[in-house]
């Protein structure tokens, strides 16, 4: 018998240990209603903005983290993190473990850390990432996901951030390499790292901006700024957070923030259905029709396929 799951008001009740008990749950209830309902109960309750930093290798994503964790926690904002890192080819799991670079008090109640291993997903997020977001975005008022390091064209962290902050460095030829590959689409804010590199970093910055004119936008739209930020020395922190904040308004308006969501939740059931069924699986489930909320029409949805694929059973 399947055993009964506790409830976001449990959860919340019982502080970081029942969260990380309930993330555990993400792998070993996979596939349960159980599951499928507590997550959408989640997906109603959120709460937390979601911040994800996304770049290449080296960038300084892990400093930048620890600056955005420090300045969001002295506003008084409770906090989640989920930092993505490569694989261990021996056991599977995560190979650097940006749990331990990212400095907090284990003590602090309102700040919670988890690393995930990305297996073998190239995306730059893992396959417990999507609900691991939603999970914590029902118990903390800021959620941060910093993905592996990306190469030229991983995606994913559109499927969980609000505001995706792509991070390059000065001198690496970074924002050339991603005007090539097309990923300038993808960023809501880009940060230019390592500022304190003087002359390169404006070089970076001039290429960045140049890079985003590339990419027609409606004026009644966002325009991504690029912020030269020094994690290390603590400088353009302060203009990075005012770049969050106002596109978080942006969202606030019109309902793109809803708009923005619900096509993340259809991305996140085919990219499930995909990762399930393959390429044909997903063009079959395209003629399926399932209701109610996102986790629970992707178990529909596979219940489906899977009865179509056996039918004997």
């Amino acid at each position: 018998m399947q055993k009964r799951l506790p409830s976001l008001a449990t959860i919340s009740a019982g502080g970081k240990r029942a969260v990380a008990s309930a993330l555990a749950l993400i792998e070993t209830a996979r596939g349960t209603a159980e599951l499928a309902a507590l997550l959408d109960d989640a997906v109603v309750s959120a709460r937390a903005h979601v911040t994800g930093l996304t770049g290449p290798p080296g960038v300084g994503k892990s400093t930048l983290t620890n600056a955005l964790l420090r300045d969001w926690r002295a506003a008084g904002d409770s906090v989640a993190v989920i930092a993505v890192d490569p694989s261990s080819r021996t056991s599977g799991g995560a190979l650097l473990g940006d749990r331990a670079r990212i400095v907090s008090d284990p003590e602090d109640p309102h700040v919670f850390i988890r690393s995930m291993a990305a297996r073998d997903r190239l995306g730059g997020l893992s396959d417990e990432t999507v609900a691991a977001v939603a999970l914590l975005r029902a118990f903390y008022d800021r959620v941060l996901v910093e993905t592996v390091g990306i190469g030229q064209s991983e995606a994913d962290i559109v499927f969980v951030a609000d505001t995706v902050v792509l991070c390059i460095q000065p001198a690496s030829g970074d924002s050339l390499q991603f005007m090539k590959a097309g990923v300038m689409e993808l960023p809501d804010v880009v940060a230019v790292t390592k500022a304190d590199l003087g002359a390169a970093a404006s070089r970076a910055r001039s290429e960045a901006e140049g890079a985003l004119t590339l990419f027609s936008r409606d004026a009644r739209e966002w325009a991504p700024p690029v912020v030269l930020v020094s994690a290390a020395r603590g400088e353009g922190l302060a203009e990075l957070n005012e770049a969050i904040a106002r596109h978080r308004a942006h969202l606030a308006a019109d309902g793109r923030l809803e708009a923005r969501r619900d096509r993340q939740q259809q991305m996140w059931i085919e990219e499930s259905i995909r990762a399930k069924f393959g390429t044909a699986g997903l063009a079959a489930a395209r003629g399926l029709k399932a209701e109610g909320r996102p986790f629970a029409r992707e178990r529909a949805i596979a219940a489906e396929l899977n009865r179509r694929l056996q039918p004997g059973k």
